[in-house]
């Protein structure tokens, strides 16, 4: 079996969990990228690559953030929330200035993010006209600077936003890590991967524990 695993601020957690379950030190040596290891197969990935990977059949399951699913719309069956890696996808902006203050002045408002798809979705539904600009880095940066109105962002601490002046407006969307399946892995390999989700749930704290889903 093939499993996709992310890399960047939850990886740590991630890989000891597997630790745990093999009962051995787990990890990618050097600048591996792919890990074997009693009959799976592990590919070290950028978080916002797994569910690709998943989807198209590279890999049979993975384990990736809410926020990254929800973006992408991936095609894949959504098993579990582990928990991990909590965050939640928020509006913010300098502190003062509110969304719809704002969009009764301009009548448009300039959003900066990298989740285009959630901004968009989400200023729709406000009935507020919106132009996205896609960032990929330093998103805190664009109402500072007057490239955007608002941004919409991940958000673990608000540490970063307090410290440039800036503060949640709203939230949209609480994330954590999914343990997520290929639809047809799934069907073919069913017992394999149910076995592999009861494993990372006993790995888990037991406050952390949730129900599976069947």
């Amino acid at each position: 079996m093939v499993v996709a695993l992310p890399k960047g601020r939850i990886a740590k957690e991630v890989l000891g969990l597997f630790s745990q379950i093999f009962g051995d030190e787990f990890q990618f040596s050097g600048r591996k990228l792919i890990l074997e290891k009693q009959g799976f197969k592990f590919l070290n990935v950028r978080n916002w690559d797994v569910a690709v990977y998943v989807e198209q059949g590279v890999a049979d399951v993975g384990i990736v953030g809410l926020d990254v699913l929800e973006e992408l719309k991936s095609r894949v069956f959504r098993l579990w929330d582990l928990g991990l890696g909590k965050c939640r996808v928020s509006v913010a902006g300098q502190v003062g200035e509110e969304v719809e203050q704002r969009f009764r002045e301009k009548g448009k408002l300039k959003i900066a993010t990298k989740l285009t798809h959630l901004a968009r979705s989400y200023f729709e539904e406000k009935g507020i006209p919106v132009e996205v600009l896609k960032l990929n880095g330093s998103i805190e940066l664009a109402p500072l600077v007057g490239l955007s109105d608002f941004i919409v962002d991940i958000v673990e601490t608000g540490q970063t936003l307090q410290e440039n002046g800036l503060e949640e407006k709203d939230v949209i969307l609480y994330s954590s890590a999914h343990f997520i399946a290929n639809p047809n892995s799934f069907w073919k390999k069913r017992g394999e991967i149910v076995h592999l989700l009861h494993q990372l749930k006993e790995a888990l704290p037991t406050e952390r524990r949730a129900v599976i889903s069947q």
